[in-house]
């Protein structure tokens, strides 16, 4: 039964899109994978990873990209194939470029480039409100912590070095957290309406879930559709500003079924010659850009 209403049948779609993916048959899942390679030589395959689909395996999930590659290999070249390598991680949410290798040796290589923060990533991302200043760099440290509530959970979150001096606001230096990981991630406006922006990023480091945790607690403009970092102390569906669900055409008690809109867009692999790759966004990434008539940049 398809809804005739357009706002009912694009949120059926939205929330569909994280489910399909874990119902089909492996073999299906590594065909999808194939036609959405946008480039191999002997040394690497690029994909472009759709929405809701995890790297690696975990409690409840029935199909992740890590199990499917010894069968994308072999579609790719033969039955005598090695199985494919995975070199660095996407959020199952995130969608865009991802590099698979063909060898262990490749994907050592690769995996090096990009400890010694020798690849250049850049994402998009729509945002809800406008960072302030609209570019810029935010360099905090990020450590996993536990969320005291109703329902304990562990969430990223920041572990500055620096804090405000209740008597005065002065900036004061604080002791650093042992545990917490240096995280840097750039930053610039391409474009702001309807409460939202449009937002161009690039992680200098890899930190779990750090664009994520900058952006929401960082410069406090959650990712649209990032119901996990856009609370603290619960986890609950994102709160949407008023014009941004008039634009949607969405109620309030729909946010819950909005996508996380992060898209890793472009990647530069200096690798022998350097290469450079660009996925451009999923449907449901330009839908919402349409539907909050923000004009995507031409590249």
């Amino acid at each position: 039964q398809i809804p005739k209403d357009p706002t009912q049948r694009w949120l059926r779609e939205l929330t569909a899109l994280g489910q399909q993916l874990q119902q089909v048959h492996p073999n299906v899942l590594a065909k999808i994978l194939k036609q959405r390679t946008v480039y191999q030589n002997e040394d690497i395959v690029v994909i472009d990873k759709p929405y809701g689909l995890p790297v690696h395996g975990g409690p409840g999930i029935k199909n992740c990209i890590a199990d499917v590659l010894p069968i994308l290999a072999k579609m790719l070249w033969n039955m005598k194939a090695e199985p494919l390598h995975l070199c660095h991680r996407l959020d199952k949410e995130t969608t865009g470029v991802m590099v698979l290798a063909r060898s262990k040796e490749a994907a050592e290589k690769i995996r090096v480039l990009f400890k010694t923060r020798q690849v250049e990533k850049i994402y998009w991302a729509i945002v809800l409100g406008d960072p302030d200043p609209v570019e810029g760099i935010v360099e905090i440290p990020i450590v996993e912590k536990e969320v005291q509530s109703h329902q304990s959970h562990y969430k990223m979150t920041l572990a500055p070095n620096y804090r405000l001096r209740p008597e005065d606001g002065q900036v004061m230096k604080i002791r650093k957290n042992r545990n917490a990981e240096s995280a840097v991630t750039r930053y610039r406006r391409l474009a702001s309406a309807s409460a939202c922006s449009l937002l161009e990023l690039q992680p200098i480091t890899g930190v779990k879930h750090q664009i994520r945790v900058h952006l929401a607690y960082g410069l406090g403009c959650p990712i649209l559709g990032d119901h996990k970092y856009s609370h603290w102390s619960k986890l609950a569906p994102q709160k949407l500003p008023e014009l941004t669900l008039r634009r949607l055409k969405l109620e309030q008690t729909k946010a819950r079924h909005l996508p996380l809109h992060l898209h890793a867009h472009r990647l530069h692999l200096p690798l022998g010659q350097p290469l450079d790759f660009v996925c451009k966004l999923p449907l449901f990434f330009q839908k919402t850009l349409r539907k909050l008539e923000l004009d995507i940049p031409k590249d």
